[in-house]
C-alpha cells in the first residue's frame, strides 16, 4: 500500500467515476483501475462498488476512506514542517445535533483560517447519523448530549462504534420560545404551562428511538407534536405557532436573531453536552483547534 494509492481512493470517492478521477490525477483510466484493484487485493476488501452510474463506497470502503484521509493529512503536515512544502487544502468535518454554539465555534475556526485553502464540513444531523459519521471517520468530531434517560443506550452505542464521549458542560434544561409567546415573560416554565402549545422536535428518521431524541422528555405524551429536520424551520415554527422546544439554554442572538428566548424549565433533569472522538485515531490540529473554540463558547 502506498500514499499514491490512498490519494487515488480519495480522488475516486470525490469524483464518483474512474474516468473523472483519472482526468484529475493525469493518469489513464486503466492505470487507475489497476492500482485500485491491486490495493483491494492487498487489503482483502472491496472499497468501491462498480455500477453503470459510477463508483460508490462500500461500508468497508467508507471506513477505509476515513483512515486514508487521516494518513494523507498527517503526511502533509510532515512535508510542510520538514520539506518546506506549501500547505495543501485544509480538510475538516464535524457532525452535531442542532446547537448554535457548535456553529459559533465553527465560525471561529473559519475565521482563524481565512487565508488558507480549505474544505470544511458542518453537518447538523440526526443523532445516530452523527455517531456513524464519527465512527466511519466522515467527521472527526461529533457533538451530542447525555442525560439520565439516554446515557446507558448512547454509551453502549458509542462503545460498539469505538467512540468516546468527552464532556464540555452540564446544562439545566431550558425552553426555547418565540419572543411573542404568551409564556415569554415567565422566569421559569412548568410542564403544565406548556400543555396548550405545540412541541417542536427534530426528526430521527429510521432511528426514531426515544433514546436518540435531541430533546429531553421525549417519551412525554403531548396533544400537539411538530417534527422538523432543520433548525431554521424549527425556529420559524416557534415564532409562528407559539411552539416550544427543549434545549440547553445556550443560544446566539447574533446567529439566531432576537426573536427566540430561552427560559429555565422547572424539572429535575440535566443535559451533559460533549463531543465524540474515534478511539483508534489521533485528532488532527484542526480538530484540536475546533475543540478549543467549542470550549470558549461553552465555558461559564
Amino acid at each position: 500500500m502506498t500514499l499514491q494509492q490512498l490519494r487515488y481512493v480519495v480522488m475516486i470517492a470525490a469524483k464518483g467515476t474512474l474516468s473523472e478521477a483519472a482526468k484529475s490525477l493525469f493518469i489513464t483510466q486503466p492505470s487507475l483501475s489497476e492500482a485500485l484493484n491491486s490495493l483491494e487485493g492487498e487489503l482483502g476488501i472491496t472499497i468501491f462498488r462498480r455500477n453503470n452510474k459510477g463508483m460508490t463506497l462500500t461500508q468497508e470502503g467508507e471506513e477505509f476512506l476515513g483512515y486514508a484521509r487521516q494518513v494523507l493529512e498527517q503526511t502533509e503536515l510532515i512535508e510542510e514542517k520538514y520539506m518546506n512544502k506549501k500547505p495543501g487544502k485544509r480538510e475538516f468535518a464535524v457532525s452535531c445535533q442542532h446547537y448554535s454554539f457548535a456553529v459559533e465555534a465553527f465560525v471561529d475556526l473559519l475565521n482563524n483560517h481565512k487565508e488558507d485553502e480549505y474544505e470544511f464540513h458542518l453537518r447538523e444531523t440526526q443523532t445516530f447519523a452523527l455517531i456513524q459519521d464519527v465512527s466511519k471517520l466522515r467527521s472527526e468530531i461529533g457533538i451530542l448530549y447525555l442525560n439520565k434517560f439516554n446515557e446507558t443506550i448512547i454509551q453502549r452505542t458509542l462503545k460498539e462504534n469505538n467512540l468516546s464521549f468527552h464532556p464540555l458542560f452540564k446544562a439545566t434544561p431550558h425552553v426555547f420560545l418565540g419572543s411573542h409567546s404568551p409564556l415569554a415573560n415567565k422566569k421559569k416554565i412548568t410542564l403544565e404551562d406548556l400543555a396548550p402549545y405545540p412541541r417542536l422536535s427534530y426528526e430521527q428518521t429510521d432511528r426514531n428511538s426515544f433514546y436518540f431524541s435531541e430533546e429531553i422528555l421525549s417519551t412525554r405524551d403531548v396533544k400537539k407534536d411538530l417534527v422538523v429536520t432543520d433548525r431554521a424551520t424549527l425556529f420559524n415554527l416557534l415564532i409562528g405557532m407559539d411552539g416550544y422546544t427543549f434545549s440547553t439554554g445556550v443560544i446566539s442572538e447574533e446567529l439566531n436573531g432576537p426573536n427566540i428566548v430561552s427560559i429555565p424549565l422547572d424539572v429535575d433533569d440535566y443535559m451533559l453536552i460533549g463531543y465524540l472522538t474515534h478511539d483508534k485515531t489521533n485528532l488532527s490540529p484542526l480538530a484540536k483547534e475546533y475543540i478549543e473554540c467549542l470550549k470558549a463558547h461553552t465555558e461559564n
